[in-house]
């Protein structure tokens, strides 16, 4: 590569850095502490200029972002003295709300930006080698959120559009060969149902250019293709005529796309022969791009229920898992990645922050599951194990210290550490903590939700039917609470069908609690409600409407009662329900 982008060279700075993994880490803890000493919030737990790990974990607590909310607004509201940071925060990182029903702001600086462009440039390095790319371009269903200013004057938006603005995004995109097919103007439209559609149509004008289908998360591939499905004749309409729907509005996009768009109908002609010869749309992605090399996106957690319909379309081009990391900062690169999405590892880069992590059985028996009740009133809590001391085939919950003023930050993942890449350990995504609450003595996760609707999903999949999208919910509104599973599915489900799925949902749960209390009616039955179609795009044009972006977007799969909106929208789209009889 002629491009000043070296992947081995990045590999080797790689292999260096993670050979000596407990000292970079020492150093990384040591470099975020003396850059903010001035901090207020340092300064209250008296480090007195220590940096060392052990003064660090002996004086500073572990919080949650419950914990640093209020300190988090002061700087939001403009605060002149420095709070979590010595340097002054200049923008906020809005989450996407879906998990815990409401927006979490977020420090940001950019020095996130860089640790965010070594994960990518480090994966790519490891990624080029099994799948080499030349000169192409990009698929990218990215979308850029609006930005506002906070009360403070700080400039606010997604974790990915404060990313996409920057210039170190766009000069490493184009150093690694992989620039975005689409226009700016596309991908920051005020619209992402248009920019979905401009996507598209890029993507099909620069067929023969794409070596790489991506987007942050493998929901908004899915998506994506299958609103392809509905528009395909009309996005060949405008490949024929070289004129754009009129389904565009937005000026700066019509302007844009009237620069790429030009009459070709014998490409529109090959575009509709070759939807026309599909099967059930098998293998769209592959015979759209016939010189795709692999599709890219985070796939591991609450994106896996996607997994067999992106396959699906993908027919023979691997599917390649994207790295690990949050609103709150990066936290490892996929480097082995020929492994399939589900066993997909994550290195953790020791330099990118400072990583703690929580035996998940130190958590299970503790007396508290909380640190502070107040700010300063320290709670008794569970005791980290440094990165280098964690144990293969362990579970933990991961702690993070970043540059962005985060400190021993319980980020609420569980994984598990599957081996060592050198001295650094290779996670495993396991579930989020907590996401699913309890009725009696249930511990269900969002995975074992998760493997529930699997299972039960294979009835459908006899009938030729699958669930397009699924959530839950834990109604306590009457006496024993029982769970509520929301699915919408991709056509009419015969009712002794559902019944039968309605009953494998509850049976599938494996957790002990879970089966106790059912047997002995401490949990109700189990309830399926069925969407009609199209419900879980109100969810997303919610969210959307708040300000996430399609990207962004994850579909809660427990809905609390915080989540009013969401919850309204499922109850009001319900067109049949089933109660399960499967614990008698």
């Amino acid at each position: 590569m002629d491009t000043g982008f070296d992947p081995e060279q990045v590999i080797e700075e790689f292999e260096g850095l993670t050979k000596d993994a407990k000292r970079i880490q020492t150093e990384t803890l040591k470099k975020i502490l003396e850059e903010n000493s001035e901090a207020e919030y340092l300064k209250k737990w008296r480090l007195d200029g220590k940096t060392d790990p052990e003064s660090y974990s002996s004086r500073v607590p572990l919080v949650t972002h419950k914990d640093l909310e209020p300190l988090i607004q002061q700087i939001a509201d403009g605060a002149p003295y420095p709070i979590l940071t010595g340097k002054p925060i200049t923008t906020i990182t809005l989450s996407s709300g879906t998990t815990q029903g409401k927006r979490k702001f977020v420090p940001f600086n950019n020095e996130l930006t860089e640790t965010t462009m070594q994960i990518y440039r480090t994966s790519f390095a490891f990624r080029n080698r099994e799948f080499p790319i030349g000169n192409g371009k990009s698929l990218s269903f990215i979308y850029g959120s609006k930005q506002f200013k906070t009360k403070g004057g700080l400039l606010a938006g997604t974790a990915t559009t404060n990313v996409y603005r920057s210039e170190q995004f766009k000069k490493t995109m184009k150093a690694m060969q992989t620039p975005c097919c689409s226009p700016d103007e596309v991908i920051f439209g005020p619209d992402f149902h248009q920019s979905l559609y401009c996507h598209l149509l890029c993507g099909v004008i620069y067929r023969d250019d794409i070596q790489v289908i991506s987007s942050t998360f493998a929901h908004s591939i899915v998506h994506s293709f299958r609103s392809f499905e509905l528009v395909w004749e009309e996005l060949c309409s405008d490949i024929k005529t070289g004129t754009l729907s009129s389904r565009i509005t937005v000026p700066s996009i019509r302007t844009a796309m009237a620069k790429i768009l030009k009459p070709n109908p014998e490409l529109a002609d090959k575009i509709h022969e070759t939807c026309l010869s599909l099967t059930n749309w098998y293998g769209l992605i592959e015979h759209l791009f016939p010189n795709a090399k692999y599709i890219y996106g985070i796939m591991t957690g609450s994106m896996e229920p996607y997994l067999k319909k992106l396959r699906h379309y993908a027919g023979g081009i691997p599917l390649l898992s994207a790295d690990y990391g949050s609103s709150e900062g990066w936290i490892g690169a996929n480097v082995n990645p020929t492994r399939p999405p589900e066993m997909a590892t994550f290195a953790v880069l020791p330099n990118i922050g400072y990583f703690e992590f929580i035996p998940l059985r130190e958590i299970d028996v503790a007396s508290q599951d909380r640190t502070l009740t107040e700010f300063g009133s320290l709670m008794v809590e569970p005791r980290p194990v440094g990165l280098t001391d964690v144990k293969v085939d362990e579970e933990y919950e991961v702690v993070v210290t970043n540059v962005a003023g985060l400190y021993r930050y319980r980020l609420g993942d569980v994984v598990k550490v599957v081996g060592f890449h050198n001295s650094t350990p290779e996670l495993q995504f396991v579930c989020r903590r907590n996401l699913m609450p309890t009725i009696n003595i249930d511990k269900n996760t969002e995975k074992d939700l998760q493997l529930s609707v699997e299972a039960a999903a294979k009835l459908l999949a006899a009938e030729k039917l699958e669930v397009v999208d699924f959530t839950s919910q834990v109604d306590l509104s009457s006496e024993p609470g029982h769970y509520v599973i929301y699915w919408e599915v991709s056509g009419e489900a015969r009712e002794e069908v559902l019944k039968e799925c309605c009953n494998c949902l509850d049976s599938a749960f494996v957790d002990a609690g879970y089966v106790s209390s059912r047997k002995v009616h401490a949990i109700g039955p189990l309830e399926l409600r069925v969407l009609k179609r199209g419900t879980f795009q109100k969810i997303l044009d919610h969210y959307v409407g708040l300000g996430s972006t399609l990207n962004q977007f994850k579909t809660p799969r427990c809905v609390g009662p915080t989540n009013q909106i969401v919850l309204q929208i499922l109850v009001n789209n319900v067109v049949e329900s089933y109660v399960s009889t499967a614990f008698g």
